[in-house]
């Protein structure tokens, strides 16, 4: 059964377990997953859903031009069950579904939420965009930002607005530096130089284990939120 799929044509806008807190009903974190096309985004949403589904109550809301692809993989890969998953058609740029008119991207979250009950968390997927994405804030509560070496190592020093203001930064395919001859190093002192204390965390996804410094952040923004 494929994921539920939402079609819209307008232009929008080693640890231990990690486990869930005792808590009154409450609304999910919405936590946004932005950045460029092939830097592993739908794969750190797969492995947050894996490191995560045992101790929260998760949904997922991803982002493609036209099509559902993103979301076909996640429900290929078990992630969630299927009718976790909710894929949005923005048919227009993805920043402008995620920043300017959010619109599909709401509706599809709030329905995902009512359906499932008290929920803890929402990860919502942008479709793969530039440095200039960025979420409303009327659509998350916060923002990861996802870069991978094989980019270069001068787009942190670039910076933009993913860069410097998702109050997470991954770069991610650290594995890959030495072979496309990015310096990792520098990428990490360059993307703290723009992003003025907000932290920064490298990684390798080629297996699960590599977003769970990711996952300890997520659950420490639930638990800040809560208190």
């Amino acid at each position: 059964m494929p994921p539920h799929d939402i079609p819209h044509d307008n232009f929008l806008q080693d640890s231990a377990p990690l486990g869930r807190a005792d808590v009154e009903t409450r609304r999910a974190l919405r936590v946004g997953i932005g950045g460029p096309v092939g830097s592993g985004k739908t794969t750190l949403v797969g492995a947050l859903c894996a490191l995560l589904r045992d101790g929260l109550s998760i949904v997922v809301v991803t982002n493609d031009i036209f099509t559902s692809e993103d979301a076909d993989a996640l429900s290929e890969a078990a992630a969630l069950p299927t009718e976790r998953i909710v894929a949005v058609e923005t048919g227009c740029c993805p920043h402008t579904a995620i920043r300017d008119d959010i619109a599909a991207n709401l509706d599809a979250v709030e329905q995902l939420e009512k359906l499932h009950g008290d929920v803890d968390l929402t990860l919502v997927e942008s479709g793969g965009d530039n440095l200039t994405a960025i979420f409303s804030r009327g659509l998350v509560d916060v923002q990861i930002f996802v870069l991978d070496t094989a980019g270069g190592d001068d787009v942190p020093r670039k910076g933009g607005p993913g860069v410097a203001m998702a109050d997470l930064l991954v770069i991610n395919k650290v594995d890959l530096a030495q072979y496309v001859g990015s310096d990792v190093d520098r990428m990490l002192s360059d993307a703290r130089d723009r992003r003025d204390g907000r932290p920064v965390i490298p990684t390798s996804l080629v297996d699960q284990s590599g977003a769970r410094e990711v996952a300890e952040w997520v659950t420490a923004q639930i638990a800040a939120r809560r208190r």
